[in-house]
């Protein structure tokens, strides 16, 4: 069976694009309530090159909680490989099935000398009542 794509697929922010020089966590997103996620989603990170610090490093991780605000935990294998001096473009899968009811992206920078990247972290899913 053939779907279309276009209209069967959503988006939702997890981090958004923003220059950053410290740490972030992401909001949480509620795949049970208005977004009624189900099955595979897509997280996709984009960022630019460091621009600025000594061997910057940028590292991005899912977490999942069953309440909106607390209690997060890493979602085992959904990391993004390191990010340092070029610009990245990366996916990774995940089952919405299989995670807690909120996803949240993570992002740490590390360095010296003030390190700053450009990043977000985007989710595309399918919803399961259309």
């Amino acid at each position: 069976m053939i779907q279309n794509l276009g209209s069967k697929t959503y988006l939702d922010t997890l981090l958004a694009c923003d220059s950053r020089t410290a740490s972030a966590n992401g909001t949480g997103v509620d795949l049970e309530g208005s977004t009624g996620a189900e099955g595979e989603a897509i997280v996709i990170l984009t960022s630019d090159a460091a621009s600025a610090g000594t061997n910057p490093t940028l590292d991005v991780k899912l977490q999942e909680s069953d309440a909106s605000g607390s209690g997060y935990a890493d979602i085992s294998g959904a990391t993004f490989t390191q990010v340092t001096n070029a610009a990245s473009s990366q996916k990774i899968t995940i089952n919405t099935n299989d995670t807690k009811r909120y996803l949240r992206a993570v992002g740490t920078i590390g360095g010296t000398e003030s390190p700053a990247f450009t990043y977000a972290v985007e989710l595309i899913y399918a919803k399961k009542y259309d």
